[in-house]
């Protein structure tokens, strides 16, 4: 009986430092923030690129939704742009070359009647001047001349005319239409480029909610990811020690099977105390309080923790 006394006796220094020792050590764990992918237009799943557990890279693929709605749209929108770039064009061009040949070859015709009128002029007075035929077969001639040269004034005129532009008041119209099909088609092309969705964050995939086949409705994540900068450790300070924590201050924080400790800088301290009794405090209650604590690991050590995993952390 005096061994195991003598024993007891030996320790009893020792209690106090072993108190503190467990005392110094808070517990937490390890807590994700995870990235949800989703498309803000409902579809049938068509593809799903990734599987539940795989790493995945900024941009790469991760499902796809139907796109037959989206893919109709953008080709009417194309067609409607095409349509409005054409008769843009046809407008700041003038008349159709067609047409232009026709007014030209009137013009041709005009100016050949409007020389032989004027060397019948100049025949009937020289007939006049010789007293062979009367004055009125010379003003008969004088108008006609006259008449086959205003001809060819109008036509000239209608070719000049014919050969320019629209009005600028339908040229401006043209091109807000021109315009308002273009952004048309963008808001197309967007609307089809949103049917397939890639990765945003670098991270391994932590769950798939749908199945290929399944209606995914609109803004509905497929799938979430866990990027390794988005874990972080979560442990409780009793209250009276909460004055010797500050952010930024590095804590370790050791957990089974994780080899050795990691070292974690405070990112957050929660302004308020959690778990509080519900009775009015006093100095024994004060004791009870506990603070919301978090810091973030190194990148490169964040794949050493796992979601939910119990730590132990030394400030």
């Amino acid at each position: 009986m005096k061994v195991p006394i003598l024993l007891l006796l030996a320790c009893l220094p020792l209690l106090p430092a072993c108190q503190e020792s467990a005392t110094n050590t808070l517990q937490g764990y390890v807590e994700g923030e995870y990235v949800h992918l989703a498309a803000p237009f409902a579809g049938t799943l068509q593809t799903l690129a990734v599987q539940r557990g795989a790493q995945v890279k900024q941009g790469d693929p991760a499902f796809t939704l139907e796109q037959q709605n989206e893919t109709a749209a953008r080709q009417g929108a194309t067609d409607r742009l095409h349509a409005a770039e054409a008769q843009l064009a046809d407008l700041q061009s003038g008349k159709r070359p067609q047409e232009l040949q026709v007014i030209r070859a009137q013009l041709t015709q005009a100016q050949a009647a409007a020389q032989l009128s004027a060397t019948e002029l100049q025949r009937v007075e020289r007939l006049v001047k010789g007293r062979f035929i009367s004055s009125d077969q010379l003003d008969t001639a004088r108008t006609n001349n006259k008449l086959n040269q205003a001809k060819i004034t109008e036509l000239q005129a209608q070719l000049s005319v014919a050969e320019l532009a629209a009005r600028p008041d339908a040229l401006k119209v043209a091109e807000a239409n021109v315009a308002a099909a273009r952004a048309t088609l963008q808001q197309a092309d967007w609307q089809l480029a949103q049917k397939t969705v890639t990765a945003t964050r670098n991270g391994l995939v932590n769950d798939t909610y749908y199945q290929q086949g399944e209606w995914v409705p609109a803004g509905s994540p497929v799938l979430s990811i866990l990027p390794p900068e988005n874990r972080k450790v979560r442990f409780f300070i009793p209250e009276p020690q909460l004055g010797s924590l500050q952010t930024g201050q590095t804590v370790q924080v050791s957990c089974d099977g994780c080899g050795d400790s990691i070292p974690m800088k405070i990112s957050y301290i929660s302004p308020q105390a959690e778990y509080t009794p519900p009775v009015i405090y006093s100095k024994d209650s004060r004791e009870k309080l506990v603070v919301m604590v978090e810091a973030v690991p190194d990148v490169a050590d964040a794949p050493r923790l796992k979601v939910g995993q119990p730590v132990d952390v030394t400030p």
